[in-house]
């Protein structure tokens, strides 16, 4: 199995929160079932960058044998506004609310919420993120039995069926009732013109 394979087919639900509609994974519980699923993970927690206009943003990669995936993501209050190194205020139609400044609280917490999001790039959780309910496991396809085909006989049981069912459709394109019939019966070129001509 690959790595997203073995990640992916991993049922979170048991581990996870949900605050403001938005589902929370616990980061070390996450870590844990990486390790035990891919020992030779390791991750780097980025620099945390800071622009005036939209505040901090935070940055992780993960290296699973030997795949580098990189994540970021915004420190946000709870009604997901971005913090900034000072509190404001920005208008909503029930009036104003304020962002209070970003603590360290709140980067390492979005660090370690990044390093999640990272681990779901990699299969961990990631129906989560596309709004499933549960983890996509994959079946094994079943092999394709070919349906055996009757031999269509003259004078037969199924012949005399044929000969009825053609009766009653007098008139029809020949080459869709040939069709149709042959999806049920192996009909030879002999039966296919004495069909067409019962149907003229």
């Amino acid at each position: 199995m690959t790595t997203f394979e073995k990640l992916s087919a991993i049922n979170v639900n048991d581990h996870i929160e949900k605050k403001n509609n938005l589902t929370y994974l616990s980061w070390a519980w996450a870590w844990a079932e990486v390790k035990k699923a891919c020992p030779d993970a390791t991750y780097k927690i980025g620099e945390t960058t800071y622009d005036e206009v939209l505040g901090f943003m935070c940055h992780s990669s993960v290296i699973i044998e030997g795949e580098t995936l990189d994540m970021w993501l915004p420190v946000m209050d709870g009604a997901n506004q971005s913090m900034k190194k000072y509190s404001y205020e920005y208008a909503t139609r029930y009036g104003n609310k304020v962002v209070a400044a970003a603590t360290t609280f709140d980067i390492n917490k979005t660090m370690m919420r990044c390093l999640v999001k990272n681990l779901a790039m990699f299969g961990l959780g990631l129906y989560i993120y596309a709004g499933e309910d549960l983890p996509e496991v994959t079946e094994t396809p079943q092999p394709i039995v070919p349906i055996e085909l009757k031999e269509l006989k003259k004078g037969d049981e199924n012949w005399i069926k044929v000969v009825k069912y053609v009766t009653e459709n007098k008139g029809a394109d020949s080459s869709v009732i040939i069709q149709q019939l042959s999806r049920k019966y192996k009909v030879s070129t002999a039966l296919k013109k004495e069909i067409t001509s019962l149907l003229s």
